[in-house]
């Protein structure tokens, strides 16, 4: 009877770390999410399986060219996925086709070059937004059937739960995703 109770209490021990580790893992570090809607396509389509890294924002800020999964301002419980164009404090303004970034003193601003989004694609819209601290400007890469910071404003940092790290299934499209540096035209 002391072996199977021995036993027993060996099960439980590997049970409740188990439980423990995936609770902090899920918690902390990395969570699971599944796109929903074409807004971030080619990049990533409907029915991807991501892996989402929560840790990296605890120790930096978000930087312009990851793709963010957040809470939707408009309804926390609501989940989304976007590209961060725009950064604290900057001011974007959407027209003609075109991004444009104007740090402060900036009069000219910056072309936005987006080396992912499929060739010829213009960006919709007639927007300007001035930044706050804290605040980001988010757009999907599908920009012609996105539902993005053009319609609803700006992004809260403290909606963003992680950056894309990912992608888990469809197993043909497994991939790794890091730094997706943006650049500038002047």
């Amino acid at each position: 009877m002391k072996t199977f109770l021995l036993g027993l209490w060996e099960v439980a021990e590997v049970v409740l770390v188990a439980a423990a580790t995936v609770f902090i893992v899920r918690t902390f570090l990395a969570q699971p999410f599944l796109v929903s809607g074409a807004s971030m396509e080619p990049t990533f389509s409907s029915g991807n399986y991501l892996l989402i890294d929560e840790f990296t924002y605890r120790l930096r800020e978000p930087q312009r060219g990851e793709v963010v999964v957040f809470r939707y301002p408009g309804n926390p419980s609501v989940y989304y996925i976007k590209r961060i164009i725009g950064l604290p404090t900057e001011r974007v303004v959407v027209q003609k086709g075109e991004v444009r970034i104007f740090r402060k003193g900036d009069d000219e601003g910056l072309v936005v070059k987006e080396p992912y989004l499929p060739q010829g694609l213009k960006t919709g819209g007639d927007v300007t937004v001035v930044l706050g601290n804290n605040e980001y400007f988010v757009l999907g890469d599908n920009r012609n059937f996105s539902y993005d910071s053009r319609s609803w404003g700006v992004l809260p940092q403290k909606n963003i739960l992680g950056v894309v790290r990912l992608r888990l299934l469809p197993f043909a499209q497994a991939a790794v995703f890091g730094e997706q540096a943006i650049s500038f035209n002047n």
